[in-house]
């Protein structure tokens, strides 16, 4: 990193692990392209040592910390404030630095509808959408399309438990279903891991695509590989897909601002995160 001073302002992430996250290469870029003296580095912190992660943090005076696996609600329960998106989801993946402490913010949601906005060029006001899945980025999209104004959010686990706690962030709009009638829902979200680099079977598809139509979009959250099982088989019916990239990109988008206090340079973050996995 050129130009590193005694002034350079530092942020991080925290996971376990956070080596592979491509989140330095998404900030380092930014910053570099607005001209800022700052960075950003990656720390393996061990589940259970957030609190000590965030006692660094005011120690050290860092400008910014990201947070993910598996530390979001341990953070969410030891930062000073927290957001109404934060607070309704008990997870910050964000924390800013203010004059009253610690303020923990989750990205997840928004950066999630900016993504969509980007990638599909929709609105989610009187969308159906139909989230598959019940975990922290499941509950971050119901939570937010709901919040967004969608007409209704169907979400589907396995776990019938984890369905209905995901379905009651999106109030009298959320219910929890089966995978039938899959043609009625405008957006379909997969927000497991399901066909994701490293994890089970690359085959394997979150919902069958053989009943979807050119009126439906697809949001895979998986972004390794760029095309999944599931998206190349929408493909072949004409069914518009995309991955998880711009979700990642857009919820850093969010941090960077909310750091620096200056507009995230959107283009330059979605190519250092192409640059950086197309390296692996």
């Amino acid at each position: 990193m050129p130009g590193l001073s005694g002034a350079t302002r530092l942020a991080a992430v925290i996971g376990d692990p956070a080596r592979h996250s491509l989140s330095p290469a998404i900030h380092n870029a930014a910053f570099a392209a607005c001209d800022l003296d700052w960075t950003y580095l990656a720390f393996d912190v061990p589940e259970g040592r957030a609190v000590a992660a965030l006692d660094a943090m005011r120690t050290f005076g860092l400008g910014g910390l990201s947070v993910t696996m598996p530390h979001k609600t341990a953070v969410a329960a030891a930062v000073d404030t927290r957001s109404e998106a934060a607070d309704r989801l008990e997870a910050v993946n964000c924390v800013v630095p203010t004059e009253q402490g610690l303020h923990g913010e989750n990205t997840d949601g928004d950066g999630f509808i900016a993504g969509l906005g980007a990638d599909a060029g929709i609105e989610p006001n009187d969308v159906d959408a139909l989230v598959i899945g019940g975990g922290g980025a499941a509950r971050a999209v119901v939570e937010a399309l709901a919040r967004h104004g969608a007409a209704s959010v169907a979400v589907h686990n396995r776990s019938p438990q984890r369905a209905e706690g995901a379905a009651r962030l999106a109030g009298e709009r959320g219910r929890t279903v089966g995978l039938a009638e899959l043609d009625q829902y405008t957006l379909i979200v997969n927000a497991t891991p399901i066909g994701m680099v490293g994890v089970g079977d690359r085959d394997a598809v979150p919902c069958p695509v053989d009943s979807l139509g050119a009126h439906q979009v697809l949001i895979d959250l998986v972004y390794e590989p760029a095309r999944t099982e599931w998206l190349r088989q929408a493909d072949a019916r004409g069914v518009e897909g995309h991955n998880g990239l711009s979700m990642l990109v857009h919820q850093a988008a969010a941090a960077f601002t909310l750091w620096t206090g200056v507009p995230a340079p959107i283009g330059a973050m979605t190519q250092a995160a192409s640059t950086a996995l197309a390296a692996r």
